[in-house]
């Protein structure tokens, strides 16, 4: 496990109408702030990656699909540097992962439909707050499959 990533479970909630799906509170003891919530979709075996945020801390949870989400640690004085960390997300597998602002991460549809992955971030987006590379950047020793 990468140092600083935390994995946490979420409530859900099913029933014969649906289900709720619980993922923040500002009350929950790994919530800093609010910046911003967004929902990233993404098609089947579509590759969203490689971006490092410079302060944000990024809280996912999966609402829709199967996501694999990979991060990768190139932090100077992290006790997990170049380790790399994938992490499985769905409704059927319900939590969330706070990822610590310098981390790398990426993920792609491992689904057959449309997954959709929330984000409640602790600063609204900005574009000097971010880096980004291409999936394939060799500087990320992950190869996409």
């Amino acid at each position: 496990m990468i140092d600083g990533v935390l994995i946490t479970p979420l409530k859900k909630i099913d029933d014969d109408r649906g289900s709720v799906l619980h993922m923040m509170r500002n009350d929950s003891k790994n919530f800093k702030s609010f910046g911003e919530i967004y929902f990233s979709i993404a098609y089947p075996k579509a590759i969203k990656a490689w971006h490092l945020h410079k302060e944000t801390y990024l809280n996912y949870a999966c609402i829709n699909g199967t996501i694999k989400l990979v991060l990768f640690d190139d932090r100077k004085e992290s006790k997990t540097k170049n380790q790399i960390q994938e992490i499985i997300l769905s409704t059927d597998n319900y939590f969330l992962v706070t990822v610590p602002p310098l981390i790398w991460n990426g993920f792609t549809n491992i689904g057959k439909s449309n997954a959709v992955l929330a984000n409640c971030s602790t600063v609204p987006y900005s574009d000097e707050e971010i880096i980004r590379k291409s999936p394939y950047d060799k500087f990320i020793p992950y190869k996409w499959s």
